[in-house]
């Protein structure tokens, strides 16, 4: 015979294991920030301040909606009903809690939902749950300092004040709580909160977008300003794919969303030195940024599908959907990433992104190789000096020069006399006569033997994958690169000095089957970032 039986969770082990949800300081946040957006507000001020003793409090101040008290209680019920807009940024009625209690140890809400109507407030004290062991709200009259921040934002109107009090999660413990090492990390907690809500609100907060809802957001009394990864106001940005395309729910049902990708300028490239700075033209910015309701819940990734690489650091995809997909993208009760189907994920993947990586890929080698070869002019100064100094003692044959315009020369070693044909000419900088950079050599070989004013010289292939991602980490360090020109200028030596009509064929496919073992060999080695450090 069966039988029902009851098992409430025990309350306090329950709302403790609740605080584990896994939720980043930013990502937390900003779900208190998304209840002010929804509540329509058009002043959204945000506090962290820690004091003398070191505890600090956080808070959510707006001149929304607000709520009468029952709308308040529904709001404070863990996995609370009744939600009727489903374009809300909140979605599962557990934000506010599980949000605010992963990091604060006490959360009080303060709200009127009309400014006849006095201020309520509600508490859940993490303690008192587990001292009461009951699910017991607090419900209490606001301090004079919890009414003092709500009238600054929602003076004569209705509003909502957040309050996270017991923050225990927020920082490592320091020895001493309120001491310099303790504001400097509070100081960095807040910069890097400014700058996700520049991002997560971009197109609420940016006047000049269709998407903006006429916000004024503030960080401890600073505004916070949008910041746009995709750079659409710079005429050098381009956009170089878009798509509308069809996800499907699991009742079948079809759902359009947008997948759009940017390309965006070199930094030299930009409009003003202060704009470049601003794009964050760093490695870790590229990738995939997700956009629900126009709200940022996942930025800078490529979902698995590729590593990070400095080639592709000026590429920034835009994945935009509305409420509607939430099902078919399966979105996280935090609201920060969403999974594709194998069939979507491959044809972002294998459709979708290879066009936009190409155009990436060639905007960046175009300006690394005029990086490269600015660079390259100056880092071979050591290896000429040394190389130049022993030639004498070190040349295995005599070279003479029968035609400088075509390159005909004749080689006279031990094998005999032999004529071939080699790059005659100057040294393209002062000393510059036994190594000489160059743009490109033909075949794309990795070096091939010169005279440069009479000098025996090796010629180093810059556009070589083994110039750029073997020479070009290390050209500041002069031991390395003259260790690897010797190398090269010593196989010149050898080859002059053993060539003969019959392998000077050979010698020549040495140098290319090498090139193009080089060339495969280094193709797994990471890019050389070249670019300026953004800090």
């Amino acid at each position: 015979m069966s039988r029902k039986q009851k098992l409430p969770p025990n309350p306090a082990r329950l709302i403790e294991g609740l605080r584990d949800t896994g939720y980043d300081f930013n990502t937390a946040l900003a779900d208190i920030v998304d209840n002010s957006v929804d509540a329509g507000a058009s002043k959204i001020d945000i506090r962290i301040n820690m004091d003398l003793d070191g505890d600090i409090l956080v808070s959510v101040a707006d001149n929304g909606c607000g709520m009468d008290e029952q709308t308040l209680l529904d709001g404070m019920t863990y996995g609370a009903q009744g939600r009727v807009d489903p374009k809300r940024l909140g979605k599962f009625g557990l934000g506010l809690k599980t949000a605010s209690t992963a990091f604060c140890r006490r959360l009080s809400v303060i709200t009127r939902n009309s400014p006849d109507n006095s201020l309520i407030k509600a508490t859940w004290d993490l303690d008192h749950v587990v001292t009461a062991a009951e699910w017991e709200l607090l419900i209490d009259s606001p301090e004079d300092y919890e009414m003092g921040m709500l009238e600054e934002v929602a003076a004569e109107s209705s509003g909502t004040l957040v309050l996270w009090n017991k923050v225990d999660r927020m920082m490592k413990n320091y020895s001493d709580p309120g001491g310099k090492h303790a504001r400097k990390a509070l100081e960095k907690a807040v910069a890097g909160f400014r700058e996700h809500a520049s991002m997560v609100y971009q197109r609420f907060l940016n006047i000049d977008d269709p998407r903006a809802r006429d916000i004024e957001m503030s960080l401890n009394g600073l505004p916070v300003l949008p910041w746009d990864p995709f750079c659409e106001c710079e005429a050098e940005t381009e956009l170089v794919a878009e798509k509308v395309l069809e996800a499907e729910l699991p009742d079948g049902d079809p759902v359009e969303f947008c997948i759009r990708a940017f390309v965006l300028p070199r930094r030299e490239h930009f409009s003003t030195p202060e704009s470049a700075k601003d794009a964050r033209l760093t490695n870790n910015m590229q990738g995939i940024y997700i956009y629900r309701e126009n709200r940022l819940i996942h930025p800078a990734d490529w979902l698995g599908m590729f590593s990070k690489e400095p080639h592709l650091s000026l590429l920034r995809i835009e994945f935009s959907f509305t409420h509607e997909s939430d099902e078919a993208f399966q979105v996280d009760i935090k609201k920060s990433r969403i999974l594709l189907n194998e069939e979507l994920y491959n044809w972002v993947l294998n459709e979708f992104l290879p066009a936009p990586r190409n155009a990436a890929n060639e905007r960046y080698r175009k300006g690394q190789r005029k990086k490269v070869v600015d660079e390259a002019k100056d880092a071979h100064e050591g290896s000429n000096r040394s190389i130049s100094e022993k030639e004498q003692d070190l040349r295995n044959s005599e070279v003479t020069v029968v035609d400088p315009v075509s390159g005909d020369v004749e080689v006279k070693n031990k094998s005999g006399t032999v004529r071939l044909k080699l790059k005659v000419g100057e040294p393209s900088a002062p000393g510059q006569v036994c190594v000489q950079p160059a743009d490109s050599i033909d075949d794309g070989i990795l070096w091939t033997p010169a005279i440069l004013d009479g000098h025996h010289a090796v010629r180093v292939n810059t556009g070589h994958p083994y110039y750029h991602k073997v020479y070009v980490p290390n050209l500041a360090s002069d031991v390395t690169v003259q260790g690897m020109d010797s190398l090269l200028w010593a196989l010149v030596e050898a080859e002059l000095g053993t060539i003969n009509d019959a392998t000077k064929t050979h010698f020549e496919e040495l140098r290319f089957e090498v090139s193009r073992l080089l060339r495969k060999l280094v193709e797994d080695l990471p890019e050389p970032d070249l670019e300026e450090n953004e800090e």
